[in-house]
């Protein structure tokens, strides 16, 4: 099973276990559904989908293969009480439609860098989950500049039975397989699928050196029973100069949503700890400190 599979699979079971308990936390719902806050941006060639929470230091969130914003529920509520909450639904995904036959994610770091420039907003936090770490990892890398720390959980460097865990990236090439028999694909649901689905199996490719172009503080997070084998989380964490490792026990790939509390403030520790280079980005751009 590729991300993609396993994030729509969570999603969908989410929403009917929280619809079914008609209980406070149907906010869950609301997130890329909010109208009262809603708002497009007019980035590379897409129309972006956003809304924003709270007030403070910019934090950017980045959700992953298959998903949207909402996929934040457990998180934006903790966040937005002391930070300017970003969320984007990202290109081809949610409410931020896409045309183009392929997906990179250079394409979708650059998408990212461009919606802070829009918005006003010279750098910014950067929380990335599966997919969005590593985009929030290419962001950093490509734009450095916009990035004041990063967190990533659940990315991998590599398609492949190092980058994934050898049963994920079985599973993965049999629904490619599936995909070769339905083609050519007609319907435009279908087709986004696809492309979606590509961006995975045959994405990301970033060497190890390349690691080095991150220069902010950075937080890798991987669940012990990740779909992205601990070893490969480790190795990420190894290759970036100013980096944390955090390896959260009993935890599959959904550590933000499963552990929700800890992830949060550990996520949040990780953001607040001075940092001398921060002091001087926020004393000339923002006109506070950490």
């Amino acid at each position: 099973m590729m991300k993609l599979f396993w994030l729509r699979t969570w999603l969908f079971t989410g929403l009917l276990l929280l619809g079914a308990a008609g209980c406070g936390r149907l906010r869950v719902m609301t997130y890329g559904y909010n109208n009262n806050v809603g708002k497009y941006y007019d980035i590379r060639g897409i129309h972006m989908y956003t809304e924003v929470y709270g007030k403070g230091k910019p934090l950017l969130m980045i959700h992953g293969n298959g998903g949207d914003m909402s996929a934040f529920a457990n998180n934006v509520p903790y966040f937005s009480k002391k930070y300017k909450v970003i969320l984007a639904d990202s290109r081809a995904h949610g409410r931020s439609a896409d045309t183009s036959d392929s997906l990179s994610f250079e394409m979708m770091a650059d998408d990212y860098a461009a919606l802070l420039t829009a918005m006003h907003i010279p750098s910014a936090y950067v929380l990335g989950w599966s997919d969005g770490g590593i985009i929030a990892l290419e962001l950093a890398m490509r734009h450095p500049d916009k990035v004041l720390k990063l967190a990533s959980s659940g990315a991998n460097l590599w398609a492949d039975s190092v980058g994934l865990r050898p049963d994920v990236w079985l599973e993965g090439v049999e629904e490619y397989q599936s995909w070769q028999k339905r083609l050519p694909l007609t319907d435009v649901n279908d087709r986004n699928d696809y492309k979606i689905f590509m961006l995975d199996y045959e994405q990301p490719n970033i060497a190890l050196e390349e690691l080095k172009k991150i220069k902010c503080p950075a937080l890798i997070i991987g669940g012990d029973n990740d779909l992205i084998p601990v070893a490969h989380t480790r190795q990420i964490a190894a290759g970036i100069s100013n980096a944390e490792l955090w390896i959260v026990p009993n935890s599959g790939h959904a550590t933000l949503i499963d552990h929700s509390r800890q992830f949060n403030k550990k996520v949040d520790e990780f953001f607040q700890k001075p940092h001398h280079r921060l002091l001087q980005i926020f004393s000339r751009k923002y006109n506070t400190a950490l």
